[in-house]
């Protein structure tokens, strides 16, 4: 049995290695083409148009997956190589493979990662955990304190920041208490993507949407905070339900409270930047200046060195969507043509039922950032391009919830338990995440549809 399986996995490696190996060469072929046939011949644009084709399947297939087989390579690996290759076939030029990449998504990524590093770093979530673990004196106490946190926190904050942070304070207070951390972790990781639903800041695909829409911050709150926050109370219900041994019993949390080490001074400065922050974003200005322009400006401390931020800060998310940019950008330059948008416009993307659940599945398929990538160029084609969007912001990010595989706020918050020790599998994910998946879908398509 073990000599079948190490079989098949030898064959799954020598397959994906191949089919890398086939992507490469037609790559190769499509540059070479134009310097070996005469100039204008058709076999060169449609060399580079099914070059274009193979890059951009490939490279979702394995952003899809997570990892090639066999190779030692991650997603923004993956999404680097597949920007490379759509550079090299000429499906995209050098100097417009630059201007596909949106700076203010990537600018406005970079400095939120930078506050939400100095609210850490500061002491500030030491703090709250504290708070916590001082009022939480009920199991149901207790998971409502840690949606309310998680969810709020990520609305303004991107949630992956968040669940990098909140994962092992939570797993650290229920192991302390001595309840079962699997029902509070899976609040953090579901209450994280309900909660980025309610704005622009809130998660990466809606940090893209912000910048491709140019929808206020205030109006993309007002239309989709009330679904994020009814998604909420469905959270702590589904999450009470499915796992009724833990909350049934009604005694009297007790924990002892840690000694918090904090800086006084650095946490009143990273709070009231953070505030600051927020207040602009809502005053209007652009959330890409405003996210910039306040991380930069607590980097000028004496106490905390420059180096420590940027150890936290996500670099390989950054390079992953420079790399997405890139490869959709190529796609849709040798690919989209008016046949394939008016054939797009034939499955009615207008009406919102139809463009969640597009949406929904898309981002379940290939992940929720490549999605929204996927989906762009159709927007523009429909009539009303914000309610479009905001419905794809909704879409995209409620489906994270449906698997363990659904964003990457849920892999840190599993991936971080099992370092601890802690398993939360498959099935323990799926079982309260699909039917919270379907009923958020279902709220945030009816609120913004009727």
């Amino acid at each position: 049995m073990r000599h079948q399986v190490s079989g098949r996995i030898r064959w799954l490696v020598v397959l994906s290695v191949l089919l890398v190996g086939i992507v490469v060469v037609i790559a190769i072929a499509a540059a070479l083409a134009p310097s070996l046939l005469p100039s204008g011949d058709r076999i060169t644009g449609e060399g580079q148009s099914a070059a274009a084709g193979v890059i951009f399947v490939g490279s979702y297939l394995a952003l899809a997956i997570g990892r090639i087989p066999g190779l030692s390579i991650d997603r923004a690996g993956i999404a680097l190589v597949g920007a490379g290759l759509m550079v090299a076939s000429g499906a995209l030029p050098l100097d417009a493979a630059y201007k596909a990449v949106d700076l203010d998504t990537i600018t406005l990524l970079l400095g939120m990662m930078i506050v939400v590093t100095s609210l850490r770093l500061s002491g500030f979530f030491a703090l709250v955990d504290a708070w916590g673990r001082l009022h939480a004196r009920r199991p149901l106490i207790l998971l409502c304190v840690v949606v309310a946190t998680s969810g709020i926190f990520s609305a303004f904050l991107v949630n992956d920041a968040i669940c990098l942070v909140l994962g092992p304070l939570v797993l650290e207070l229920t192991l302390a208490l001595g309840r079962r951390p699997v029902p509070y972790l899976l609040a953090v990781a579901m209450a994280s993507n309900v909660g980025s639903t309610a704005t622009i800041t809130g998660n990466p695909q809606n940090i893209m949407i912000g910048s491709f829409s140019h929808i206020s911050y205030t109006s993309f709150a007002l239309a989709l905070g009330p679904i994020a926050l009814l998604g909420l109370i469905v959270t702590v219900v589904l999450i009470a339900l499915f796992h009724r041994a833990e909350f049934a019993d009604n005694e009297r949390l007790e924990a002892p409270v840690p000694k918090v080490r904090l800086n006084r001074v650095l946490v009143i400065r990273a709070l009231l930047a953070t505030l600051i922050m927020i207040a602009l974003f809502f005053a209007g200005v652009v959330p890409a200046k405003a996210a910039i322009i306040i991380g930069g400006l607590l980097l000028l401390t004496g106490r905390v060195k420059s180096r420590r931020v940027y150890a936290e800060i996500d670099w390989s998310l950054l390079l992953m969507f420079a790399g997405l940019f890139i490869i959709v950008a190529g796609a849709q330059r040798a690919l989209l043509s008016p046949d394939i948008i008016a054939a797009m416009g034939r499955l009615h993307l207008d009406l919102v039922p139809v463009l969640s659940s597009v949406t929904a599945l898309l981002s379940n398929l290939v992940s929720n950032v490549p999605a929204v990538l996927m989906l762009k160029p159709f927007v523009e084609a429909l009539k009303d391009h914000d309610r479009a969007w905001l419905v794809i912001a909704m879409a995209s990010t409620l489906a994270g919830n449906f698997t363990i595989l659904g964003s990457i706020a849920n892999l840190i918050v599993v991936q971080k338990a099992a370092a601890a020790g802690v398993v939360i599998g498959f099935w323990d994910y799926f079982r309260v995440g699909a039917p919270l998946t379907i009923v958020t879908l279902v709220i945030g398509t009816l609120w913004l549809w009727l």
